[in-house]
């Protein structure tokens, strides 16, 4: 059995003070607001950090559409018999992105500052997870959520269209070194990506 002091210290830690206190400011939670991820928060503390993202601070749920500041572009799909290694049974989707140059918003890192012009190929299998996340990639590129413009991790330049945290095969072969297929966890990477910025198939 236990001590009867230890179990009423455990009794102690599980009350209320964690519980009632907001995340955000540390604070009890003051004209309280609960999301629907069923976390709460004083309703001045998450106002303010929606403005940034509207997304939950505890389990990055995210609430109401998040729009992204990729430039304006092209996403153009088309479909090929060549096989991608490790989904021998079906041929690829392939997606083309085209970006014209253009001049920074006041969303981007250096406002009024041209950016260069850019163009991405990127593959997936043509199976039903394939096709599900050309979906879920799909509604991102119309969020503006792959691309943004900032500083290229590759090259180091700044003020250039680069990737944003959404992870596309851009070579059918050489493995994920490369870039590329076979990468057997790809496909659920990918939708663990897109979801943690809001995109799902349920919106």
């Amino acid at each position: 059995s236990t001590h009867p002091n230890r179990s009423r210290q455990m009794a102690a830690q599980t009350e209320p003070g964690s519980a009632g206190d907001c995340a955000i400011c540390l604070d009890k939670i003051q004209d309280k607001k609960t999301l629907k991820c069923r976390h709460s928060f004083c309703s001045a503390c998450i106002d303010s950090v929606f403005k940034f993202k509207p997304a939950c601070p505890i389990c990055n749920t995210y609430h109401g559409v998040y729009t992204g500041t990729q430039p304006s572009g092209t996403m153009t799909v088309t479909r090929s018999s060549q096989r991608l290694s490790g989904f021998e049974r079906c041929g690829s989707i392939v997606i083309q992105y085209s970006f014209p140059s253009g001049i920074q918003g006041p969303e981007h890192p250096n406002p009024g500052v041209r950016y260069s012009s850019t163009s991405r190929t990127a593959y997936l299998p043509a199976c039903e997870e394939g096709e599900k996340v050309l979906r879920l990639l799909r509604k991102a590129f119309d969020r503006r959520l792959l691309f943004t413009v900032g500083r290229s991790a590759t090259t180091g330049l700044n003020n250039v269209i680069t990737w944003n945290d959404i992870h596309h095969k851009t070579s059918i072969a050489g493995g994920p070194q490369s870039f590329g297929y076979p990468d057997p966890e790809y496909l659920f990477r990918v939708q663990e990506e897109l979801r943690l910025k809001g995109v799902t198939e349920d919106d």
